[in-house]
């Protein structure tokens, strides 16, 4: 960290400590009150000024445990350490034997020179940039089980192809974040729509019925696809994002601003030595093929488990839990991978064993970021009551009749901003937009659709959200670069669909609410258009 945005850390830290003592000393309230969202908006302000996510979190975690522990500061290293650090070990646990493992099986196809192979095959094959743009974006479509192993699968295979074509990491970062979360928010079978069906509750309708019929308004998702589609194909890019993809055209530097001789041999340790020609293309898409198969029987299977042995497949989504699903998987996947490859002859055994502590190594960053992230939450959500603050605002806010889905979308995007959690967003929402809306309403499945496209798109744009953090580790760029730069699309696209559930709660009162739907599609285009008119302009 610089020494001026340090001093800014340190201040803001201090003024927020003094300010919280006088709060409390006056007899204010923290636990169910707006004070609940400090915490995070004070570690997401600090990440965009100093560029620096660890610092950041943990200011946000011990400013968390100061309120919950009324100021006391034993109390507040009893919070940090139970309540946030070893909660959030214990929660994530599973998801950190996923991340290492996924990254024992991208060392052991990388020394294969499999992925060699790969990027060789893509060079003849995939000729232009968009098209390289375009072809990540469909995997990521393709990998529609979960947002967790589309980020860090799609980031794996892809690097290859985009890094041929000079596509800065920060851009591949936002093509794997663009296609995780709101792919899977508008999947059937995923395990979010599991998890959304398991937070409705309606005397009408199942939580599966709901999540299906709520899929048309989910805006957000749906113009975000639309986005990247248009973006690619006209080929340009805007905000810190075209800096970047300017820079890797003309330099090759495809990861940061500022190149270095040391950054330079940093990332070429950080993507391992240069290995033999031993591997094949095939050698790259049977692993990745076997991950996916058994991962997802996997979460059929836990599923099964947890509904006695006897459900449909949809029934088993509902109740499957993927931070067991997805580490019980993947350790069968890699005990298959690494002995196909042995046999095979690509790998040794002795290099099969070396790719151990290389994953590991490598996963190590978005392990602390992802404890950190989690620990912060534990504070908004558990210790500090946000869900509370939360019940009493929407509430207030019902009385705005035709408004009210763009005010849901809005206040889904804060919060899942701020506490970086689109499931507990839309856990703490959706029962709240079930009463605010009637059932025989025409808004009633926009409204819900309008909780879960918010939920997306503030866990789209935060810096302390775990699927984020997972793009940038996917990708291999810096956390920050890849917020900053991917937070002017997510917000482009967020005023279109902040635009088109007002034009819903309108076309609601003469029953044309599905004219939104390609009302929203054009705006995104014309916006697009127009977008590249003024960057042409400017250069």
């Amino acid at each position: 960290m610089k020494k001026k945005p340090a001093l800014t850390a340190a201040i803001i830290f201090v003024a927020m400590i003094a300010l919280i003592a006088i709060v409390h000393a006056n007899g204010g309230q923290f636990a169910g009150t707006g004070w609940a969202l400090v915490p995070p908006l004070v570690a997401i302000i600090l990440a965009l000024v100093t560029k620096e996510a660890y610092s950041s979190l943990f200011i946000g975690v011990l400013l968390g445990a100061f309120m919950a522990a009324d100021c006391d500061i034993l109390g507040t290293v009893d919070t940090v350490t139970e309540d946030a650090l070893i909660s959030a070990v214990t929660g994530t646990a599973g998801i950190f034997i996923f991340l290492v493992i996924l990254g024992i099986i991208v060392a052991l196809v990388n020394k294969s020179g499999a992925s060699r192979a790969f990027g060789e095959w893509a060079q003849k094959h995939i000729k232009t940039r968009a098209g390289a743009m375009l072809a990540t974006f469909a995997l990521g479509v393709l990998i529609f089980i979960d947002d967790y192993f589309n980020c860090l699968t799609v980031g794996s295979v892809m690097t290859p192809v985009t890094d041929s074509k000079k596509i800065s990491r920060v851009k591949l970062a936002y093509l794997i974040d663009a296609t995780a979360a709101p792919v899977c928010m508008i999947a059937p079978v995923s395990s979010w729509a599991a998890a959304v069906s398991g937070a409705v509750d309606t005397d009408t309708y199942s939580g599966f019925d709901l999540f299906v019929r709520a899929i048309p308004y989910n805006f957000y998702s749906i113009f975000t696809l639309v986005f990247i589609i248009v973006i690619a194909i006209l080929g340009y890019d805007y905000g810190k994002m075209a800096d970047f993809e300017i820079k890797a055209q003309k330099t090759g530097d495809l990861s940061i601003l500022n190149v270095t001789n040391e950054k330079r041999e940093r990332k070429m340790e950080e993507n391992g030595p240069a290995t033999p020609h031993r591997g094949k293309l095939y050698d790259l898409i049977i692993p990745i093929l076997v991950l996916i198969v058994v991962c997802i029987w996997a979460l059929i299977r836990n599923g099964m488990n947890s509904l006695g042995g006897t459900a449909t497949i949809r029934e088993a989504f509902s109740e499957t839990d993927a931070t067991v699903g997805l580490p019980w998987g993947s350790i069968i996947a890699l005990v298959v991978i690494a002995v196909y490859l042995i046999i095979r002859k690509v790998v040794t055994f002795e290099e099969a064993m070396e790719c151990i502590p290389q994953g590991f190594v490598a996963m190590v960053p978005a392990i602390i970021i992802l404890t950190l992230a989690t620990a912060l939450k534990n504070m908004t959500n558990g210790a500090l009551d946000a869900e509370a603050f939360v019940k009493s605002f929407m509430v207030g806010a019902g009385k705005l009749e035709f408004a009210l889905p763009a005010v849901v979308f809005l206040v889904a995007t804060v919060i899942a901003f701020a506490t970086g959690t689109s499931w507990g967003t839309f856990g703490i929402l959706i029962p709240i937009v079930s009463v605010i809306f009637p059932e025989t309403s025409g808004l009633f499945f926009v409204g819900i659709s309008a909780c879960l496209a918010g939920a997306v798109c503030g866990d789209h744009c935060s810096p302390i959200s775990d699927t984020t953090i997972m793009s940038s580790a996917g990708a291999h760029c810096n956390h920050i670069d890849h917020v900053e730069t991917q937070l002017p699309y997510a917000l482009s696209v967020a005023g279109i669909s902040f635009i088109c559930y007002l034009i819903a709660g309108i076309l609601d009162r003469i029953h044309l609410v599905w004219l939104s739907i390609p009302a929203g599609v054009a705006l995104t285009i014309l916006f697009l258009i127009v977008m590249k008119n003024i960057v042409a302009k400017k250069a």
